[in-house]
């Protein structure tokens, strides 16, 4: 895992120079933290599925455990896809291209990049993509 960087108490301001060294250690802290949470849920999901894997003697409770299960596994692979978009963020960081579209090349907004840390493109590049995608879904 990466090695975390100190930060405490700070939070990114467009009052200073963006994605500067704070900034890129804040983010990468983030980042770093949200991988290692879902790491642990990971862990914990493989321990219940185990304990779980008793006999069920009523079909109705056996039913609801493998619904269960199912709904869990989606998650997790929903989370291992979220992993690869995190070390991809990460791996930005590290190039100095954290923090900028990839369409535009101009800067993500701060809060955007406090809501979603593994954001690729800036709010309007965001929008445009999805209106297009809805074109070509609308055909």
């Amino acid at each position: 895992m990466g090695k975390k960087l100190k930060v405490e108490g700070y939070t990114p301001s467009s009052d200073e120079k963006f994605m500067n060294k704070n900034q890129r250690d804040y983010f990468m802290n983030k980042l770093i933290s949200w991988k290692e949470d879902i790491l642990r849920e990971s862990r914990e999901t493989v321990e219940n599925l185990q304990e779980d894997s008793q006999n069920h003697p009523d079909s109705v409770d056996r039913a609801s455990s493998e619904s269960d299960r199912s709904l869990e596994l989606k998650t997790r692979d929903r989370q291992r896809k979220l992993i690869s978009k995190i070390d991809a963020a990460i791996k930005r960081i590290e190039d100095n291209t954290y923090g900028y579209c990839d369409e535009t090349g101009e800067p993500i907004s701060l809060p955007r990049l406090e809501a979603r840390p593994i954001a690729t493109l800036s709010l309007e590049a965001q929008e445009m993509h999805e209106k297009r995608e809805k074109v070509y879904r609308d055909d």
